[in-house]
């Protein structure tokens, strides 16, 4: 029997740096987080040779990276030019919070209509920690990440459409300034008296409070997220760029028939 052969030092070397190179969820986390910080502004081309070398990754990685963030509505992908970060207005993210609101809401309701005690327990347990966190100044990120645990259990009692839905609303609001409006209200209320609400509502199996408690969780980070996009000058409706002319040449009007 031949003997298996053992992989070179080359070869090790190569496993060892294909496994730290980055995933495509990877980078579009650090992506994500550099929008969040500002630190690619509105309009700003990513282009993918840049990205390829300054991260070691092949083009499909940094591909279904942008597609990612395409579909978190933080960057615009255009056919033949590449891609760019989103001039999000005002009005687009307030009114996804506003659907958004509404599927907590349903979410929440169907928690205490549909939720065995095991799941209850565990989301109580979560907001215990996440009031622990804010209370302790937590970093916002973790912060945000149980509260997203929390909605998660309570979507899980939602029909697989009304799941569907959460998800591709979560997805689109989630990463629009909701840390900054978190860490920047750290030393205020917050929304923290909402989820204490939400507690004692589900303790009680209240659905009626609990999802109105649920979407004033959101209408409070709805108003802070459009107060710092005004802060910081963003496009509204109004301001957005309008339509170029049609270059369409113009139809001519048919001619007269001269009477025969």
């Amino acid at each position: 029997m031949a003997a298996t052969a053992k992989p070179s030092g080359k070869s090790k070397v190569k496993d060892a740096a294909a496994s730290s190179a980055p995933t495509a969820d990877d980078l579009a986390q650090t992506l994500r987080v550099r929008i969040q910080k500002s630190e690619l502004a509105p309009g700003e081309w990513l282009r993918e040779v840049k990205l390829c070398s300054e991260f070691g990754v092949g083009r499909s990685i940094v591909r279904r990276a942008l597609r990612t963030l395409a579909d978190d509505g933080l960057i615009e992908i255009e056919e033949n030019r590449g891609a760019r970060v989103s001039a999000t207005t005002v009005e687009e993210v307030f009114d996804l919070y506003e659907v958004r609101a509404a599927l907590y809401g349903m979410a929440a309701r169907f928690a205490c209509l549909r939720a065995s005690d095991t799941l209850i327990r565990g989301m109580l347990t979560k907001i215990d920690r996440l009031l622990a966190d804010a209370e302790a100044k937590a970093p916002a990120e973790q912060i945000m990440e149980v509260s997203e645990s929390i909605f998660g259990d309570m979507t899980s009692c939602a029909s697989a459409d009304g799941q569907r839905m959460i998800e591709a609303v979560r997805r689109k609001t989630r990463f629009h300034f909701s840390y900054l409006a978190l860490a920047i209200n750290a030393n205020g209320p917050g929304p923290y008296e909402h989820w204490r609400r939400v507690r004692a509502a589900l303790v009680d199996r209240d659905a009626d409070r609990a999802s109105q408690s649920a979407r004033d969780i959101l209408y409070f980070m709805q108003g802070e997220v459009a107060r710092i996009m005004l802060a910081r000058g963003p496009r509204l409706i109004s301001e957005a760029p309008s339509a170029e002319p049609s270059s369409a040449p113009k139809r001519r009007a048919p001619a007269k028939r001269k009477p025969g």
